[in-house]
């Protein structure tokens, strides 16, 4: 025997695992181990031995009896466990903070809210310190182990740096750092990423779960602190070469336009965000500026009316720009923008098959995203998919130590 035998043994069960999980995880119905064999070409006693090991590190579970469509007698099912590995999710959003557990399932455990008046980074993450331990412990208590932990912010990320969030004040804050200080005692170290990236990834994956779901091209927006866009292109995100794509609410819909507060002028920004919308009438005491602008909405005052038609037409011109550079023809428009669909949908659809050049033959669907609000803190959370579907042997040899 070689003495590369073992290692390479022990990389060829990896492997193993990462591809039977992978298929267990793509599947929308429960699998038999028959079905495995076939759809991976491994063998049966293979699969037999892999389906125990993922059984015993609670990442799979045995169902119920299910058929294949074949003769003979029902096989025994498998599908994901929901008392395994799980997701924490942290997000800072217009109307407060947010903490989210997934389990592997994909399911939503836990999710929490929490509202903020200081924006300063050490108040805001000592909060969501504290909303982490409660949903780890409120995910414990299910039999879930949480085993990674991710923040969504309102700007563009560098590892767990976040280069800029305007609208919170934050400049090249390591908010991965300090956040993890905060969750030491829970064994995580927290990511940071863009929340309408980690928003687009949520959509696209509750999309996969439903057959009339949103397509693998679509462009998110999210309407939140600033209004950034998560694009989604061949069922993957589009990031940039740096990761810093989807700035949305910096691109020109005016060039001698407004003054916007990153430098430039007629950004879409002072157009379309909730401020803009508000017209510089600060929200009630007490009272968060996207419900503000719905109660105002709702009561039907005409000068947020004409702030939100004017907000469609700025979202409309800049989204064809990005349609057209992208030949992309679904947008979903999340966050605080999916609670005010009913006033902006209309708008952005009427510029966009306007100006788009592929709208004549192949119209643009505007609609309002399925998560609503709640699409970056469970895609966050949902992250915990990926990472245990990429390795599910580390998984299992944690559980062994």
């Amino acid at each position: 025997m070689r003495a590369d035998d073992p290692a390479r043994q022990e990389r060829l069960r990896a492997i193993n695992l990462e591809l039977v999980l992978r298929r267990l995880l793509a599947a929308e119905a429960p699998v038999s181990r028959t079905e495995l064999a076939a759809a991976t070409g491994l063998t049966r006693p293979t699969i037999t031995r892999i389906v125990e090991e993922l059984i015993a590190g609670r990442l799979v579970t045995e169902t119920g009896a299910t058929s294949d469509g074949r003769a003979g007698r029902p096989r025994m099912g498998l599908r994901l466990s929901r008392s395994g590995p799980a997701g924490l999710g942290l997000d800072i959003r217009t109307d407060g903070l947010a903490a989210c557990v997934v389990d592997l399932t994909g399911s939503v455990r836990h999710l929490a809210f929490a509202p903020f008046t200081d924006t300063e980074a050490p108040a805001v993450l000592d909060r969501l310190g504290r909303m982490a331990t409660e949903a780890v412990d409120a995910a414990s208590r299910e039999g879930l182990t949480v085993v990674t932990a991710t923040l969504a912010v309102p700007g563009p990320t560098d590892g767990g740096i976040v280069r800029t969030a305007p609208a919170l004040g934050w400049r090249s804050v390591d908010a991965g750092a300090l956040l993890t200080e905060r969750i030491g005692h829970l064994g995580l170290v927290c990511a940071v990423d863009n929340e309408a990236n980690l928003a687009a990834q949520g959509e696209l994956r509750a999309a996969r779960s439903h057959t009339d779901g949103v397509p693998d091209h679509f462009v998110y927006v999210s309407g939140s602190l600033d209004i950034g866009a998560g694009i989604i292109l061949d069922g993957r995100p589009l990031r940039g070469s740096h990761g810093w794509g989807g700035e949305l609410g910096h691109l020109t819909v005016d060039p001698d336009g407004k003054p916007c507060r990153c430098g430039a002028r007629g950004c879409l920004q002072t157009y379309a965000s909730l401020a803009a919308i508000l017209g510089g009438e600060a929200p009630p005491p007490g009272v968060t500026a996207d419900a503000a602008v719905l109660a105002r909405a709702d009561a039907g005052r005409p000068e947020t009316l004409a702030a939100l038609e004017a907000a469609a037409h700025a979202l409309g011109v800049a989204l064809a720009n990005v349609l057209n550079l992208l030949d992309i023809d679904t947008i979903l428009l999340g966050g605080t923008y999916a609670l005010l669909s009913s006033w902006l949908v209309a708008g952005v659809e009427a510029e966009v098959n306007q100006r788009v050049l592929s709208a004549g033959w192949a119209p643009i669907t505007v609609r309002p995203a399925t998560l609503g609000p709640d699409a970056a803190a469970i895609g966050a959370a949902a992250t915990v998919i990926d990472h245990i579907g990429a390795d599910p042997a580390a998984w299992l040899a944690a559980r062994e130590r």
